[in-house]
């Protein structure tokens, strides 16, 4: 019985032996194993850096009005009898926009015309007045009193068709005024009446407002400081090129505007109107830029975006996706000759697309890791694929 526990217990003890230097094996296993890929470099891609010339853009949300905004609004009171056109729809100079009801307006004109009749009638009997006396005074058959009398007859007649003439005159100019054309070609905005309504030049809504588009301008707020780079920039660029500096002009890069469907418009806009003070509020300056439309895209009251771009000659860029950022500053991960990971500060002077510009933390020639950084750090190697 003793021996038989015993055996046992030996078995036992083996066993467990046997079992714990299976573990030890297989945690020596596991260490060996973690500090092999521990070693291991990994391979992620890496962008060398290099100079090259670089884009970098300024957005600026922009109004767009046309050139020329015309209030139409009656010269005459009456009662709107005719709309010869719709809201939006394209006019050309002269074209008829509405009638005034003239019925009133006739019929001043009929009398005036009637007193112009009669005012020449005076004027024609006070001329034969003076041609019957005048041989009877040549003859000293009456005295030359009569005569004179009839001259200053003659002369009130005169004056009185002159009067009668200008009466005319206006009541065809009033009747005229019924009939309201358009003052230049563009574009008919929202029309307030409606035919019966009585209408006046006092009245506080115009009949409409006319847009000539032709040529359009953008109106647009830009920082003190953006606007004294592109001065500054423009001014430099034609000194180079030896233009001659207009200073009654803006000397600003050509604009470009992206419309609302988010494409580019087609011409290049100028930028040729400023406010001339900073508001105090905003520190912003107001500015203008002039674009034609010859397609007749843009409209008054459309929004848009004004890119004022610039090419920076020579730079090294680094893409944005390469870099973390921590405490206000921007790092990158730069390889060193044994392929081991150091993290650098950069100091972004500006995006071009989807780089960073960067004026230092990065030399030519410098190795920087672009993916991957959630798995590297400080000393780590890396088996670099270049892009």
């Amino acid at each position: 019985m003793i021996r038989r526990f015993s055996s046992k217990l030996n078995l036992s003890a083996l066993l467990l032996l046997v079992f714990t230097s299976v573990i030890l094996s297989s945690c020596n296993q596991g260490k060996a194993t973690e500090k092999e890929n521990t070693d291991k470099p990994l391979a992620l891609p890496v962008h060398v850096a290099d100079t090259s010339d670089a884009e970098t853009i300024k957005n600026y949300i922009g109004t767009i009005e046309g050139k020329v905004n015309v209030e139409v609004r009656p010269q005459v009171e009456g009662l709107l009898q005719e709309i010869y056109v719709d809201e939006g729809t394209f006019v050309t100079k002269g074209q008829k926009l509405f009638k005034v009801d003239a019925s009133a307006y006739q019929e001043v004109l009929n009398n005036a015309i009637a007193n112009q009749n009669v005012a020449k009638a005076n004027l024609e009997n006070a001329k034969l007045e003076i041609e019957r006396l005048k041989p009877l005074v040549d003859h000293e058959v009456i005295s030359n009193v009569k005569l004179k009398s009839a001259k200053s007859d003659y002369d009130v007649a005169k004056a009185s068709l002159d009067q009668a003439t200008a009466a005319v005159g206006s009541a065809k100019i009033n009747q005229g005024f019924t009939i309201i054309t358009a003052p230049v070609s563009g574009y008919i905005g929202r029309i307030p009446k409606r035919i019966g309504n009585l209408v006046s030049k006092s009245d506080k809504e115009p009949l409409t407002v006319l847009s000539d588009v032709q040529d359009v301008y953008v109106y647009f707020s830009m920082n003190e400081s953006d606007f004294l780079y592109f001065s500054k920039l423009k001014i430099k660029e034609d000194s180079i090129k030896g233009i001659a500096r207009n200073n009654n002009s803006l000397n600003f890069p050509d604009a470009t505007l992206i419309l609302a469907d988010g494409e580019e418009y087609s011409a290049k806009g100028v930028v040729d109107a400023i406010n001339g003070q900073v508001d105090r509020t905003t520190g912003a300056i107001s500015l203008r830029a002039s674009f034609p439309n010859r397609d007749n895209i843009l409209r008054n009251g459309s929004t848009g975006t004004l890119k004022i771009s610039e090419i920076k000659k020579g730079v090294i860029q680094i893409p944005q996706v390469a870099t973390s950022e921590l405490q206000d500053k921007t790092f990158v991960y730069v390889l060193d000759d044994q392929n081991r990971v150091t993290r650098k500060v950069i100091n972004i002077a500006g995006t071009s697309k989807s780089n960073y510009i960067v004026s230092s933390g990065v030399e030519l020639g410098d190795r920087v890791v672009l993916t991957g950084l959630d798995k590297i750090s400080e000393g780590t190697k890396v088996l670099p694929i270049h892009q």
